[in-house]
């Protein structure tokens, strides 16, 4: 019991480190296709076979980036292997996280909806 207990925590602490040492890597990458991007998360299966890598965009096409990161994924996988101390480095899989450009969309919808609202309850006070 208690073994089972343990795994997820040290999916979390696989997830992260890999998290932290792409971030490195990437930057050693010489494709022009990839723009300026953050690692935003890695999740990582229960047998450590794949890892989704989500990144978010400063500067740069998310699906170019995805391609070339994508293509690339078999030598960030092998400085992976150095880095890490664990048997099995994951297949990693790179995938466009549009969750800061959501959020910023519905921030910008929720602005507008209250600039207009507030735009008509000062005309009804006028009439």
């Amino acid at each position: 019991m208690r073994h089972k207990k343990s795994t997820p925590n040290r999916s979390f602490r696989v997830a992260d480190q890999i998290q932290r040492d792409l971030a490195e890597l990437v930057r050693e990458l010489k494709d022009p296709r990839i723009g300026m991007l953050t690692i935003a998360g890695v999740d990582v299966t229960p047998d450590y076979a794949h890892a989704t890598v989500r990144f978010t965009l400063l500067v740069g096409q998310p699906q170019d980036t995805e391609d070339a990161l994508n293509e690339a994924a078999g030598w960030l996988r092998n400085g992976l292997f150095k880095r890490l101390q664990i048997h099995t480095v994951p297949s990693l899989h790179f995938k466009f996280d549009q969750t800061t450009e959501r959020a910023s969309e519905m921030n910008a919808l929720i602005a507008k909806a209250n600039a207009t609202r507030a735009l008509d309850a000062d005309e009804g006070r006028e009439d």
